[in-house]
């Protein structure tokens, strides 16, 4: 089994059957043996670009997803909070910072 956390907008295009998500990124996903995490970074990013304007997505599907789907819910923790801070400076984004801390701490291979 392998284990795997999807950025925001691979859980929304996956949500919405985009093409623009990789073939073999959906068959990553669809695997029955790969456990799928999503974080609570990426429904706080989300939801803040929603609110602003800039995303529109159907909060109900994405919560169904989560609880009766096949994904599985990362909440944010002081430890991810630690490890996000001492990253290096490559990135500025804290959602996208937060999710590699998580990735890291709970040894996840992280989907963008």
């Amino acid at each position: 089994m392998k284990l795997f956390l999807i950025d925001t907008h691979i859980l929304l295009w996956w949500l919405c059957e985009s093409p623009r998500l990789r073939p073999e990124i959906k068959n990553l996903i669809a695997n029955p043996y790969n456990e799928i995490y999503v974080s609570s970074v990426s429904l706080w990013e989300a939801s803040i670009k929603r609110a602003l304007g800039r995303l529109e997505f159907d909060q109900e599907e994405i919560l169904i997803a989560i609880e009766y789907g096949r994904f599985r819910e990362l909440p944010i923790t002081v430890q991810h909070g630690l490890v996000a801070g001492n990253l290096p400076r490559h990135h500025d984004d804290p959602f996208d910072r937060m999710l590699i801390a998580q990735a890291q701490v709970e040894g996840l291979s992280i989907i963008t």
